[in-house]
């Protein structure tokens, strides 16, 4: 059985410059109504970029909402009507200062999905080359790189907890140990 629900009414609540949130009312399989509040995101795109020797691209940088810093892959927000693997590439340069010969999708991320309908386009990238970086004039993040194996036991030991670092660095090692990249 597909479970649906109807949309009766949407009021926006906010309208600001990276989310909308909108007051909806909905009609429920069972014939009842109930009411959704949702925030609406043009959605994201994050890189895995890996060295020849198996090394992991990553920055750090203050995220505002935790008050702390966090380590994360580098990613970004797409523009609305963007193309999710443009904004990849453009995020990896922005961010790391690199580019790649070869890119691998690797699916997209519901990063909240009770109440938020941001989708984040996951992709690993080798080949790496150096160019330099283009940070936005508010963006401030400092360039690591860490083992692929070390990423995965931070992870692991909840070190980094970011949530599209731990999808898109799963995933990558899914792709390697199928042999699909």
């Amino acid at each position: 059985m597909e479970h649906t629900e109807k949309t009766l009414s949407s009021e926006v609540k906010f309208a600001g410059r990276v989310i909308t949130v909108t007051y909806d009312q909905v009609l429920l399989e069972n014939g009842a109504t109930s009411s959704r509040e949702v925030v609406h995101h043009n959605g994201g795109a994050c890189v895995a970029a890996l060295t020849e020797d198996n090394q992991v691209y990553l920055v750090r940088q203050y995220r505002y909402a935790y008050g702390r810093q966090l380590l994360e892959l580098p990613a970004g927000k797409l523009e609305k009507g963007e193309d999710p693997f443009s904004a990849a590439k453009r995020e990896l340069t922005e961010e790391v200062g690199v580019v790649a010969d070869e890119y691998l999708p690797l699916g997209t991320f519901l990063p909240t999905c009770g109440y938020c309908n941001e989708v984040i386009y996951l992709y690993a990238a080798r080949g790496l080359h150096k160019t330099s970086q283009h940070l936005d004039p508010d963006e401030f993040v400092s360039v690591e790189t860490l083992p692929l194996e070390e990423l995965e036991r931070q992870i692991a030991a909840g070190e980094v907890n970011d949530g599209k670092t731990i999808a898109a660095c799963y995933r990558l090692r899914l792709a390697l140990a199928q042999g699909r990249w």
